[in-house]
């Protein structure tokens, strides 16, 4: 793992994260924010071809999904890809699938590491507390497993998935993950090989150094931290609950059964990032029980990549060596 070096500029942006505000009914109160449309079209310039299904209607889920457009064109000549279910953030109060600067890192995953990616637009809290937005993405993994969509038949290998996420989709990635797991078989023919766990939203009732060095952070101040996961949490649970802690009782036995699958992580991190800490002990963790796990730390600012499009290519080759199981050491 790298060690600390210059400070990257924060780029100026509205950020939500900064001033949260509970409507009188206990909805929260989101602004209207940048959307990018879906673009199907083979014969609309663009490297990166993407289109909205739906999951559940009562929920409102929805998905989308992204090829590359080569292989729209030339279909013949393409293998299948790697598929990536990919998790938002926004503290799991915030953004949705469509929001436009997730939906840019993800045209930059497909170009860039040569996957397809499913990304989820999962419920949110207050309105639905977790664990809702974990059975959402276990909605959407039963749905790959069955549904009948001509680019992941013709596109998808199904036996080359992972889960990803950024932040709250971090956190989101990894419950999704044990409780994968623990189906098991049921998810067949889809077959998961890891994790990718980028600046996961993870805390605890005790404070990291990460988060008492950087606890003013001018994109994601501690406040902001506790308070998200305040809406988010089950109603009466402190930040020791597991959704929050993943070290809670030494940590989920269904790591056990990731380990038995052969799963591996990748966790991410940056050096000015106050969740710092909380998921390179999480990596730790992952470790000590036997899973492979490969850390990815630099210099930089929480969910840079996706804030700055600019500043993603190291990860993008961070997260096709892991795909591809070369060394990232």
């Amino acid at each position: 793992m790298a060690s600390p070096g210059k400070k990257i500029e924060r780029p100026v942006i509205d950020n939500p994260l900064l001033n949260i505000k509970v409507n009188p009914d206990g909805s929260l109160k989101r602004d209207p924010e940048p959307r990018n449309p879906a673009n199907p079209d083979p014969n609309v310039a663009g490297a990166v071809l993407s289109k909205d299904l739906p999951l559940d209607a009562n929920k409102k889920t929805w998905l989308r999904l992204y090829i590359p457009r080569q292989v729209k064109i030339h279909p013949s000549s393409s293998s299948k890809l790697p598929v990536i279910i990919y998790y938002h953030g926004g503290g799991f109060v915030f953004y949705n699938a469509d929001s436009a600067f997730i939906d840019v890192f993800c045209k930059g995953l497909v170009e860039k590491v040569g996957v397809m990616v499913i990304s989820l637009d999962y419920r949110l809290a207050p309105e639905h507390r977790l664990p809702a937005a974990y059975e959402d993405a276990m909605d959407g993994l039963y749905w790959i497993k069955t549904v009948k969509d001509k680019w992941l038949s013709q596109y998808a290998d199904l036996n080359n998935c992972f889960l990803c996420g950024t932040s709250a989709g971090g956190n989101l990635a990894y419950h999704a993950g044990l409780m994968a797991a623990a189906a098991g078989m049921e998810l067949r023919p889809m077959n998961i090989n890891g994790l990718i766990l980028h600046h996961p939203y993870f805390s605890g009732t005790k404070r990291t150094g990460s988060e008492e060095r950087l606890k003013n952070d001018p994109f994601l101040p501690l406040y902001s931290i506790d308070q998200m996961f305040d809406l988010s949490l089950p109603e009466g649970a402190d930040h020791d609950h597991e959704y929050c802690n993943p070290l809670v009782n030494g940590g989920s036995k269904n790591i056990d059964l990731m380990k038995s699958m052969g799963w591996r992580v990748l966790v991410t991190g940056c050096f000015d990032d106050p969740l710092m800490d909380a998921g390179l002990e999480c990596a730790n963790m992952l470790e000590g029980k036997g899973m492979q796990t490969v850390k990815f730390f630099t210099d930089g600012y929480h969910a840079m990549e996706v804030y700055d499009a600019s500043m993603s290519g190291p990860l993008y080759d961070a997260i096709k060596d892991f795909i591809h199981c070369r060394s990232n050491e």
